[in-house]
């Protein structure tokens, strides 16, 4: 499996890279677990100096960046340069609250310690921000790393060795693997590797938390999400419409933390669905490296079919579209931003995840049918609750099967706060004080 970076918006092949040997495996390893046995000792206050050198870095290239993304993956191209200054912010949050998160508790009988080499397994659609979300945290820790990107982004990858570079980081910090999969199986099980983290498809996940816990090693996912947008009739239409729209076309649409099913009171249906459907329409579709797209390509041709058959097999079990967008180019991997309503509840748009510009809405005629249905999928990683009513929000907060819930605001990460799912949509948690801890050795200390 060689990675092959190829412009989505194109279709033109822009380069290739062959996986790593055996021996450059060994030597990263190696390099890995040297680097870590010198940077656990180096001061904490020299290690934050990184991410802030990092930081700097991150935003005064968030162009090139975006630029970089919108050639391999089809990001549009303002949105690239807010993940690389997203990045930034996460670097700095770190520099700035790495040393109380990481103080001793308990009267300095307990000691956050560093694990050792971490596997990174990154995916395509966040190339940069997946990276840092996880990695700000763990260098800070005193940890290396070891990047497999997806195969689709090497030259993502490669840039981030690159900014590594430009900051400074000693030898064997962070690292790049062009990795097969079944390299990264045997990385895994390396004991120069202390833990792995993976961001991407719930099948993803099983298969390395499997091979993780055969080899007893802790294991952060974030696996994929169908992520339920709660409208009640006494929300702010104007407001649940606009966040419904960036929400779900965020990245193209292809992200875990989207809002995919929009579950819309019937006393509500049309103040909210009309608009809504107005919106999707209206959203342009085009080269990512123009200003005034909101939606690029997918970035494959093979997410692009996938998401096809599932819409496809949703209209022939009954489902209906609603609005869709007209103007789409042909040339490209594009799919047209489109709602469906009249959803079967065996169709692929009510069990599956949706990865990209599709929305589905599904009426709901209580809060206990709202609870029932946002409940009503295996994954369990967001949920955007609208209403003006607090004592309800306060009520069905705890009901709702998650690992966020935002109340009249987008379904986000940031830095601040712990960031992950429970069900099918994975376990650990990434960002905040719980980020930094779990890859760290909470070491007991008792001395009489």
């Amino acid at each position: 499996m060689d990675y092959r970076s190829i412009n989505p918006h194109t279709e033109e092949l822009l380069q290739e890279f062959p996986t790593a040997s055996a021996s450059e495996v060994d030597m990263a390893l190696g390099a890995a677990a040297a680097g870590f046995r010198n940077w656990r000792q180096v001061p904490l206050r020299h290690r934050l100096e990184l991410l802030l050198r990092l930081a700097d870095l991150l935003e005064r290239n968030a162009a090139v960046h975006a630029r970089l993304m919108a050639e391999e993956m089809g990001k549009p191209s303002l949105q690239g340069e807010t993940e690389s200054r997203k990045c930034a912010a996460a670097c700095r949050h770190y520099a700035e609250h790495a040393e109380e998160y990481l103080l001793p508790t308990s009267s300095g009988r307990v000691r956050p310690e560093p694990l050792g080499p971490v596997l990174a397994i990154m995916p395509w659609n966040f190339p940069f921000w997946q990276l840092f979300r996880f990695g700000a945290a763990a260098l800070a820790a005193g940890n290396t790393i070891i990047l497999k990107h997806a195969p689709n982004t090497p030259r993502c990858a490669l840039r981030l060795v690159e900014l590594f570079r430009e900051a400074g980081a000693p030898e064997g910090v962070f690292q790049n693997l062009f990795l097969e999969n079944e390299q990264a199986a045997g990385v895994i099980a390396d004991p120069r590797v202390a833990a792995v983290t993976l961001t991407g498809s719930t099948r993803a996940g099983r298969s390395v938390a499997a091979t993780a816990g055969a080899a007893l090693k802790p294991v952060v996912l974030e696996l994929g999400g169908s992520d339920p947008f709660i409208v009640f009739e006494d929300a702010s239409m104007e407001d649940a419409v606009q966040t419904a729209i960036a929400s779900r076309c965020v990245n193209s649409g292809q992200s875990c933390i989207a809002a995919k099913r929009f579950l819309v009171q019937r006393s509500a249906w049309d103040r909210f669905v009309g608009p809504f459907c107005e919106a999707m329409q209206n959203q342009k579709a085009g080269d990512p490296l123009d200003p005034e797209t909101k939606i690029g390509p997918l970035a494959r041709k093979d997410l692009r079919d996938a998401l096809r058959g599932q819409v496809e097999a949703t209209l022939a079990r009954g489902g209906r579209i609603l609005a869709q967008a007209s103007e789409v180019p042909t040339r490209g991997f594009y799919f047209p931003a489109t709602v469906i309503g009249d959803i079967p509840a065996d169709s692929p748009a009510a069990r599956e995840e949706l990865f990209g510009p599709a929305a589905t809405v599904i009426p709901f005629e209580d809060e206990d049918d709202a609870l029932a249905l946002a409940n009503d999928t295996e994954y369990g990683l967001g949920a955007s609750l609208w209403t003006a009513n607090a004592d309800r929000a306060q009520r069905l907060i705890p009901r709702i099967e998650a690992g966020n819930v935002f109340v009249n605001s987008m379904v986000k990460s940031e830095p601040r706060l712990p960031f992950g799912g429970t069900k099918q949509s994975g376990f650990g948690r990434e960002l905040g004080r719980e980020g930094i801890l779990e890859f760290t050795n909470l070491k007991t200390v008792c001395m009489e």
